[in-house]
């Protein structure tokens, strides 16, 4: 499995690919591997937080359950920018918004698969399984323009 050590303003990210695809985003470092997918995820997350990328455009291949999938598919078409609640999530499932919760924290690829633009109901922030938690949310949330640095949640 190659791997590539990305610098973000959350820190180190490292990109995993395995089988042409990316299979997992971590906070830490990688291997500095290098092919033409993980120069491409480097480029588009680097693109990303410099707030030229809106949409990544990565084959993507997160193991996990059939229903953990669907979620992560579900997850993949809110558009930058946006907000679906647990409950709203849990409905295109066929689900629970407990069992969406449990998925969007088992999300092997965070931020190419946006569990952060999942909310709590009305309109609390709900959890985040990355380092600093709910902060980093918040400061992915911000770089999106959904909330202003200034707005309590």
């Amino acid at each position: 499995m190659l791997s590539v050590t990305i610098p973000s303003p959350l820190g180190m990210l490292a990109a995993f690919e395995e089988n042409g695809a990316i299979i997992r985003l971590r906070w830490g470092k990688g291997a500095d591997d290098s092919s033409p997918l993980l120069d491409a995820a480097r480029n588009q997350l680097t693109d990303y937080f410099a707030g030229r990328l809106r949409t990544f455009d990565l084959p993507v291949a997160p193991k996990g359950s059939d229903f953990e999938r669907a979620v992560w598919a579900e997850l993949a078409q809110i558009p930058y920018g946006r907000t679906l609640t647990y409950g709203d999530l849990a409905a295109r499932v066929d689900g629970v918004a407990r069992a969406v919760g449990g998925a969007c924290g088992a999300n092997p690829i965070p931020i190419i698969i946006p569990c952060h633009r999942i909310l709590a109901a009305g309109g609390g922030m709900g959890g985040f399984s990355a380092p600093g938690g709910v902060e980093t949310k918040r400061l992915l949330l911000e770089l999106e323009g959904i909330i202003g640095p200034s707005l309590p949640f």
